[in-house]
Formats: structure tokens, C-alpha cells, sequence
């Protein structure tokens, strides 16, 4: 009776040891000594399996390179540096349990296939975490990588989850994670179905992983849901597409809104107006400057303070340049433009003498910076802000020219200046101040970009050519063309610039609009008056 109970017991003993072996998370941690990258990964979702939230630190060490094995029994701990030895921290009480050389331990080598079930196995460590936030970036780390010994974790932490948004993201773990497993064709299907749910580029990479291991008869659900997601992602990116276009035609709209009044009013082509965009960019930067260096309270305010400071200082620079300059030179268009463009020169060279050749730092305000998601794109709020900017300042605009006495006697000069001349509107002085707005509005414009470009002398130029495409395009003085111009233009580069880069989108917009002005030659809106008509 003896003999056969110690056999038995023999026997259990034989059977449980490396089973009991298995789920002992420091017999694990200690076998990844001698293990090769491939039975490190298969330890790793062993030690997952323990459920043992003592590991994690271990884990963590691992992926970061710091565990190491002692070379005299095969011991593995985490090791920081202590001075010319190694500190030896216990992996799963976290206690320091002496210093030995460095030559004493063998680094325990890790790559990315390691850190990626690293990573997986920490997500389904902490999805019992009594921290929600710990429990939702767990959901998303078994998201991100799926697996199937984190399933039965996932399960658990199912069952007991309350809040209601961690637990949409553990089931679409568990999807996940059941398409990696051996589970049934009918669970996996309905997998299938929840990570398509999930929409956008992440869930294909997911389908698309799984394609060449899933079962034949699981085949049309899966090439199904890949198909509707590339379907909807065609969608998405021509709405991307569609919204990039829109911010960039604001941008266009900013810039060119100013040259319409100048252009369509006094027909002056001044090619000076990207440098009031630049003034007004700097204008920008150094009232951030002062703001950092004697109010850094008040820098969410900064732009708000730069916009009355960008426009009164382009726009007294404007009215210096007409009276000064321009009004000699109405009726000769090529001197016009060959003096304009010497003050451009003189404008850069003035600001590179002030504050240096390189880009300057104008900083994002905290609610202008990062971004929301909309469906499948991601809008930034920098652009957002611009995109309602510029329709502000446009209908602002556009009421000082329908509703105010100064807008009238504009209207007025534009349509038939001998008229207006005659009716007792004093027309140089309009010349002057429509000057002067269209001055001031460049450089609220470049308030704006500073937002999204570099302020450097060189940031007009960039701008002055699509301004004046977007404005001869829209029709010369029409605020309405203007604006259509503006968008048209830059939803057409968006789209073009995929198929055939920036440089040969920006050629062939050019074009377009060359054939387009042989066609109507006043552009979209034409303005109608006897001087425009003779």
C-alpha cells in the first residue's frame, strides 16, 4: 500500500512539476536567460497567462533592455547602474538585493517581434487595473496587438467592466484576439464583423494580417469587410481631400482678399502685398516676444493682442507707399509693378537687417494646437480657427463694403471713377485708404499664417503669385469671386497633387486658368459699371 501510494505520488509529482513550473512567474522570468528570441516569445505569453501583476515591471524592463541574467545561477533581475556595478533588483518584489560587477550578469537581448508580445502581454496584465485610464490604454495595447493568450484576460476583464466606453474597446480587443485564436468559425465571425466596425486604416491592417491564416469558409466575410473598409477610406480621403483643399483655399483667401480691393479699385498690381503679409507675421512674433519675456500669462491672448497691432502697422506702411510712391504712377502699369517690386525688395532686405535670415518661432496659443477627429480624418484646431478667420474677416469685409459710407464711395471709384469724381468723392484719398485696407487685411493674413508656416523675409513670396491667380480667377474686385476663387483653387490643387505631385499640380492649375481667362477673360464674377463696360 505504500509502494503504490508513493508511486502515485511519484507520478502526480512528475506530472504537476512542470505544470506548477509553467505558472510560477519567477521559474518563467528566470528561463528567459537561456532562451532565443522565438522561446522568449512563447515564455512571454506563458508569464502573460499567470495573471500575476507583479510581472509588469519585469516586462517593462525587458522591453527597455534592463533585465539581466546572473551568469552563477541563471537568477534574472532588473539592474540599474551603480557606479562601476550593477544594482540587482528582485523582479517581482521591486527590492534591491545587492551590487556585483557588471561582467557578473549577461544581458538578456530583446527585439521588435519581443517588445510587440511584450506590449501585448502588459495590455492584458493591466486590464483589471482599478485606474480607468490604465484599463482603457490596455484595451488599446491588445488592440494594437493582438493575441491569443491575452483571450481568457480579456474575458475576465469583460465581466467585470462597468464603464461603458472601456468596455467597447475590450470587446473590439477581444475581436481582435479571437481572430488570432482557435476559437469557432462563428465566433470568428462575428469578430470579423466587430472589427470592421471599427472603421478606418487600423481595422484593414488587422483584417489583412489575418488573411492568410483564416479558415477557407471564413473567406467572403473577410475579403467582404476588407472590401466595405476600402470603400469607406476611398470616401474618407476625397472628404480629406475635399477639407485640405478648403483650409488651403482659406489660407489663399487671407492672402489674396486685400490684393482684390487694391487690384479691382485702383487696378494697381502691387507686388509688395506678400511682404505686408510677412510684416504681419513678424508683427506676430514680436509681440510674442515681448509677452513671453514680461507677461507670459497673457500668450493665449497673444494672437488676439497681434491682430490690431499687424493691421495698424501694415496699413500706415500701405498709406506711406501710396502717397509716397503709387500715386505718381496710376495709369503706367509696368512702372507700378517695377516699383512695387523694388519695395518689396527693400521691405525683405529691411527685415533680414532687424531680425536675421532664419525662420523665427511664433508659438501655437493652447487652444489653437492639436487636433480632433471627425469620422475618418483628423482636423487640427490651427487650421479650424484659420478656416473661420477668414470667413469672418471676408463677411466683415464684405459689410463694409455693402453697408458703410467709405464702402460706398469704394463701389463708387471702382464702377466709374470720373463719376464719382465729379459727385464730389475725393478719389485719391479713397485710392489711399482702399490701399491702406487692403495693406492692413495682408497683414492680418499674416497673423494667421504665422500659425501654420515659417515667418521668415521670404514668407510673401509664396503667396503672391497664387494671390494673384485666386483674384484675376475670381474676377478683379469681386469679394464673391474672391472667395470662390480662393476654395476652387485650393480644392483643385489637393486633388491634383496626389496624382501628379505640388510642382506639376501648381503648372497645370496655371493652365487651367489661362484657358479659363481666354474664355472670360473678367473672370467668374465679372464687375459691372459704365468704366468697367467702356
Amino acid at each position: 500500500m505504500l509502494i503504490r501510494f508513493i508511486t502515485l505520488a511519484f507520478l502526480f509529482l512528475s506530472v504537476a512539476a512542470p505544470l506548477m513550473a509553467q505558472s510560477d512567474p519567477r521559474a518563467l522570468l528566470n528561463a528567459l536567460g537561456d532562451a532565443n528570441f522565438k522561446q522568449a516569445e512563447v515564455l512571454i505569453g506563458q508569464i502573460a497567462a499567470t495573471g500575476d501583476p507583479r510581472i509588469v515591471p519585469a516586462l517593462e524592463a525587458f522591453a527597455e533592455g534592463d533585465l539581466y541574467a546572473r551568469k552563477s545561477d541563471g537568477a534574472v533581475f532588473i539592474t540599474k547602474a551603480a557606479g562601476k556595478n550593477l544594482a540587482a533588483i528582485d523582479p517581482l518584489t521591486g527590492e534591491t538585493v545587492g551590487e556585483e560587477p557588471k561582467g557578473a550578469f549577461t544581458k538578456i537581448k530583446v527585439n521588435n517581434n519581443l517588445r510587440r508580445a511584450i506590449r501585448s502581454a502588459l495590455g492584458g496584465l493591466t486590464l483589471l487595473s482599478p485606474d480607468r485610464s490604465v484599463r482603457l490604454a490596455a484595451a488599446q495595447a491588445v488592440l494594437q496587438s493582438p493575441s491569443a493568450e491575452n483571450l481568457d484576460l480579456v474575458e475576465a476583464a469583460l465581466a467585470t467592466e462597468q464603464d461603458s466606453e472601456v468596455k467597447a474597446r475590450m470587446e473590439e480587443a477581444r475581436a481582435v484576439s479571437v481572430l488570432a485564436s482557435d476559437r469557432s468559425a462563428d465566433e470568428k465571425r462575428a469578430a470579423i464583423e466587430t472589427v470592421a466596425s471599427l472603421g478606418g486604416r487600423e481595422a484593414v491592417g488587422i483584417l489583412m494580417s489575418v488573411s492568410s491564416s483564416i479558415d477557407e469558409s471564413l473567406r467572403p466575410d473577410l475579403d467582404s469587410a476588407i472590401a466595405g473598409l476600402e470603400s469607406q477610406l476611398m470616401l474618407w480621403d476625397a472628404a480629406e481631400n475635399v477639407w485640405y483643399g478648403i483650409s488651403l483655399g482659406s489660407v489663399l483667401l487671407l492672402a489674396a482678399i486685400g490684393l482684390a480691393i487694391t487690384f479691382g479699385v485702383m487696378g494697381i498690381i502691387n507686388m509688395a502685398h506678400g511682404e505686408m503679409v510677412m510684416i504681419g507675421a513678424y508683427s506676430t512674433f514680436v509681440v510674442q516676444q515681448i509677452i513671453r519675456t514680461s507677461y507670459p500669462g497673457l500668450f493665449d491672448w497673444s494672437l488676439a493682442i497681434a491682430l490690431p497691432v499687424a493691421f495698424l502697422m501694415t496699413a500706415l506702411i500701405g498709406l506711406v507707399i501710396e502717397r509716397g510712391v503709387i500715386r505718381f504712377l496710376y495709369g503706367r502699369p509696368l512702372e507700378t509693378l517695377l516699383a512695387t517690386w523694388g519695395i518689396s525688395l527693400i521691405l525683405q532686405q529691411t527685415v533680414r537687417t532687424i531680425f536675421g535670415p532664419t525662420n523665427q518661432e511664433v508659438g501655437n496659443p493652447s487652444w489653437m494646437s492639436g487636433s480632433f477627429a471627425l469620422g475618418g480624418m483628423t482636423i487640427t484646431w490651427n487650421r479650424m480657427w484659420i478656416v473661420l478667420f477668414s470667413l469672418t474677416i471676408f463677411f466683415a469685409l464684405l459689410a463694409l463694403m455693402k453697408r458703410s459710407a467709405f464702402g460706398l464711395q469704394m463701389r463708387a471709384v471702382t464702377q466709374n471713377r470720373r463719376m464719382a469724381s465729379s459727385m464730389g468723392i475725393r478719389t485719391p484719398w479713397v485710392d489711399a485708404f482702399t490701399f491702406a485696407l487692403g495693406s492692413g487685411i495682408a497683414g492680418i493674413a499674416g497673423v494667421a499664417l504665422s500659425q501654420i508656416d515659417n515667418v521668415s523675409p521670404n514668407l510673401g513670396q509664396s503667396y503672391i503669385i497664387d494671390s494673384f491667380m485666386v483674384v484675376v480667377f475670381g474676377g478683379v474686385g469681386n469679394l464673391w469671386g474672391t472667395l470662390v476663387g480662393a476654395l476652387s483653387l485650393g480644392i483643385l490643387n489637393k486633388f491634383l497633387e496626389p496624382s501628379v505631385g505640388a510642382v506639376l499640380g501648381k503648372i497645370l492649375v496655371l493652365v487651367l486658368i489661362i484657358l479659363f481667362i481666354q474664355k472670360r477673360p473678367r473672370g467668374l464674377f465679372a464687375l459691372k459699371g459704365r468704366a468697367v463696360e467702356a
